[in-house]
């Protein structure tokens, strides 16, 4: 399921990157899940990683696409960007936000579906970075980007994603192994975050995309820190 969002002031617009959508998706079995946005002030409010590509419109009442953009890539450096725009001149300020491409309105299907196609490309070769674990006597295949945070409670260990949790049985220690090198540091004794989705870090905890609020030890306070400035380090050096 590829996750979109689409931000544009006009209703009509809107539909017809929906129709484009719902075409693609008959043509080339792809499943979408989308929300819509009237204004990009909408979108940016509680903003949280969870889309694959955001489609944005340049020109808005309240909040323009570019603006946008650049209040997303505060929090969320993978999103794929598309602008759409009456004027393309205004394109080129897309690099600054590392936007993939624009449409050009009226948007033709075949340059949105070759858009499309090159978006989807580019999360193929990111969702390699997954992880394989046992849950329930099945396995399940996680993108690694999507865990939140892993919770340990007497060997149960809970895999919080954007979108759901799995639940198996297990120990912190094996779970840190697996995931070594990702991004995730240990918090404490009951937790594994990923550093991409802490939106703040308080005195004694951080806190997660979602809201959620998790311990962070003293011991583990100054490692962590380090851990998530050299991890913002590197996502603002791609």
């Amino acid at each position: 399921m590829i996750r979109i969002g689409i931000a544009e002031d006009v209703e009509s617009n809107r539909v017809d990157l929906l129709h484009h959508l719902a075409r693609y998706s008959e043509e080339h079995g792809t499943e979408f899940a989308t929300t819509e946005y009237s204004d990009g002030a909408d979108l940016v409010a509680g903003y949280r990683p969870r889309f694959d590509i955001l489609f944005l419109d340049v020109e808005m009442a309240r909040m323009d696409g570019l603006e946008a953009a650049h209040r997303i890539r505060e929090v969320d450096p993978e999103v794929i960007i598309i602008f759409v725009t009456n004027m393309a001149q205004y394109a080129i300020k897309g690099y600054q936000v590392d936007a993939l491409s624009y449409l050009v309105k009226p948007v033709p299907y075949f340059a949105f579906a070759q858009e499309l196609t090159r978006s989807l490309t580019r999360l193929n070769k990111s969702d390699d970075d997954a992880v394989m674990l046992s849950v329930g006597g099945r396995v399940a295949r996680i993108t690694t980007p999507d865990i939140v945070y892993v919770e340990s409670v007497k060997h149960r260990i809970t895999v919080h994603t954007l979108d759901s949790e799995y639940v198996f049985s297990g120990t912190l220690k094996a779970v840190e192994e697996e995931l070594e090198g990702k991004g995730f540091y240990r918090s404490n004794n009951c937790y594994l975050v990923n550093l991409r989705h802490v939106t703040s870090v308080e005195p004694t905890s951080c806190v997660m995309t979602g809201g959620e609020e998790l311990a962070v030890s003293r011991p583990r306070r100054k490692g962590f820190l380090d851990a998530l400035t050299d991890h913002v380090d590197s996502r603002t050096r791609r």
